[in-house]
């Protein structure tokens, strides 16, 4: 059942309008007794002010699902109806862009700010943990009266305080790191391998809970639940899907939908050129991205299905987005690049937000973007945001109900590296139509950036930097300004993981923040790491060191926290989990280390388990 809120629009004709003005009025009270009804109907036993003032809000994020991966889109290949219905029937931001990869965006929109500010600079290595002073969409709701949840993917921080639910969320069904399986996920999940997305260990609250079904039909199931329990009051519903990122796992019922199926077998660049072809890899690889992406469609249907039931429709807010471009070659609406680049491929995604009876359904071509949904909800709740924590984004409530747009041009910078940002690697800078790009280093010349403008040349195929110079020079010296000040964010000092609270007893030091100049260091077992902690209080611990593979080699297994190095001799055994018991800690900051040393060579581990000893 595909679901079109055309069907609660009066259609022009509807009634015959006689040029009495009794007539008029009566039409008129119709009209509004008809709207009341609704809004009724939907606030069930709200309070009727609160339900006007504050409606339900359901944000929806899929993870590396680009702006070509859906039907809407002008995909011949993939099956999206109801998120094409939803599309159709919502308020279209067509120039909405996020960050080059998720946690970024993922910190831009939960705070309104760019992620530099909020002390999130990468994906892993130690550079996905936001700081808990941020105030997030869900701190701001809350204490505004709403009813928080958040549904698959966080990716800000696994440890106290970072978690979601130390950052505003009620209830809090997350999975670790940033995927799934992935080694800064849950060990449970991780071992699994290509089952993964099956049954998935999750964290509910703190607490370790096992789940049954794909993960994506649980995050529903579990939004589902939340939403129910919420409809008489006002509720912020966050569902992340971790689909359809890697590894491409799908129930055989989705991937079946594309056996037939004949992908195309070149990416489209629009009528430009420098198309390029897809092998069979990545033929197989977007079939099942289709596939998941197909299976997110059917849970949106049911999530629909069930604002629906609940009679909240009118008094329900829905945005849906996603957090960057595709990772795989596929098509991709003619935009140049993927993710991680700042080429629009990478960075232009779709936004939709459906408010029936509130947003006309129509395209809104406003260039707009993550760090805007936080003011713009914010504006919508009539709640005012914190002066310490000033917002990088404006409202779109103006362009998202069609009024005037804003009468000056928009700025937007685009930037990813691996570790701390530096200048000029993978840049971008946004004036107006304009786009500064710059792929090199700190020693990069003028003659080396490309500008672009995006309102004639939306497939940035046309480098017009040459003819240009002066608008070059200007645009860089503001990209130099707005480094040089976001540099300073006190947030991009190191966030540290506190052991030995109550709040989190044991914590798990995972692959996500472990620390090291390799970038793959989150990943592989050879090379050295470490974790950036906080012994909140001295005590006596017991520390668990768990390796990717049983420790079969002889030498020996050392941890190191500050000054307090211990090792164990290691000569036989099959192992792969270490535990010094009863280590004496002191209080205050310090470098956690553990590594197995043999041969010569160093092995970290997949994660370290720090349990202080409760008196």
């Amino acid at each position: 059942m595909i679901f079109n809120d055309d069907t609660f629009i009066m259609k022009p004709g509807f009634f015959h309008v006689h040029k009495s003005i009794t007539h008029l009025m009566l039409i008129k009270g119709i009209f509004a007794l008809i709207f009341l009804v609704l809004l009724l109907t939907g606030c069930q036993n709200n309070n009727f002010q609160t339900c006007l003032d504050l409606p339900n809000i359901i944000l929806v994020i899929t993870d590396d699902q680009g702006y070509g991966d859906l039907g809407l889109h002008g995909n011949a290949v993939i099956q999206t109806p109801t998120l094409d219905s939803l599309g159709r029937n919502s308020a279209r931001l067509t120039n909405f862009y996020v960050s080059p990869v998720c946690a970024p965006t993922r910190s831009s929109l939960m705070t309104g700010r760019y992620s530099l500010r909020t002390g999130v600079f990468d994906t892993y290595n130690g550079g996905a943990i936001m700081s808990e002073t941020e105030m997030t969409i869900a701190e701001y709701l809350k204490q505004a009266g709403y009813r928080t949840g958040i549904f698959g993917k966080w990716h800000l921080g696994d440890t106290y305080p970072f978690r979601p639910q130390d950052q505003g969320f009620d209830k809090s069904f997350v999975h670790g790191g940033g995927g799934i399986g992935q080694p800064g996920d849950f060990y449970e999940n991780y071992i699994k391998g290509d089952s993964s997305y099956f049954n998935p260990v999750l964290e509910f609250n703190g607490e370790k809970v096992n789940t049954t079904g794909y993960c994506s039909d649980v995050f529903t199931d579990l939004a589902i639940e939340f939403i129910k329990e919420n409809r008489n009051r006002p509720f912020f519903a966050y569902i992340s899907y971790n689909a359809p990122h890697t590894p491409l796992q799908v129930p055989k019922v989705y991937l079946q939908m594309y056996d037939t199926v004949v992908v195309p077998e070149v990416l489209d660049r629009g009528k430009g050129s420098d198309v390029e072809t897809m092998t069979e890899s990545d033929i197989e690889s977007a079939r099942r991205v289709y596939a998941m992406v197909s299976n997110i469609d059917d849970n949106f249907r049911r999530l629909w299905e069930t604002i629906r039931k609940e009679g909240i429709t009118y008094n329900t807010l829905i945005i849906f987005m996603t957090d960057n471009g595709p990772q795989q070659r596929r098509f991709n609406a003619g935009l140049r690049s993927r993710k991680g680049s700042v080429y629009e491929g990478g960075i232009r995604v779709p936004s939709f937000w459906h408010w029936p009876g509130r947003f006309e359904s129509i395209d809104r071509d406003f260039v707009s973007a993550h760090i805007d949904v936080l003011p713009t909800i914010l504006d919508i709740c009539k709640i005012p945001h914190k002066a310490e924590n000033p917002i990088d984004g404006m409202s779109l409530l103006p362009v998202l109900k069609g009024e005037d747009k804003p009468n000056y041009q928009r700025q937007l910078v685009h930037y990813w590296y691996r570790g701390y940002l530096e200048p000029y690697h993978n840049i971008a800078f946004r004036a107006g139509n304009l786009k500064l790009v710059a792929q090199g280093d700190y020693q990069i010349q003028l003659s080396d950036f490309e500008l672009y403008d995006i309102a004639v040349d939306p497939f940035e195929r046309n480098d017009i930097s040459s003819s240009s110079t002066g608008i070059v020079d200007s645009i860089k010296v503001e990209f130099d300004a707005w480094y040089a000040d976001i540099m300073k964010s006190k947030n991009l000092d190191i966030q540290r993981i506190q052991i030995g609270t109550t709040h989190q007893n044991p914590v798990v030091l995972g692959r996500n923040d472990i620390k090291g100049a390799s970038a793959k260091q989150w990943m592989s077992e050879v090379g050295y790491g470490y974790w950036d902690v906080l012994i909140a209080e001295s005590g006596v611990y017991d520390i668990k060191v768990r390796f990717f593979n049983p420790v079969k080699v002889p030498g020996s297994i050392s941890i190191r926290f500050g000054k307090v190095q211990r090792t164990i001799d290691w000569n036989e055994g099959s192992d792969n989990l270490i535990v010094f018991k009863n280590i004496q800690l002191p209080q205050g900051p310090c470098v956690a280390e553990a590594w197995h040393q043999y041969q010569g060579k160093i092995v970290s581990p997949i994660n370290v388990q720090v349990y202080k000893h409760v008196q």
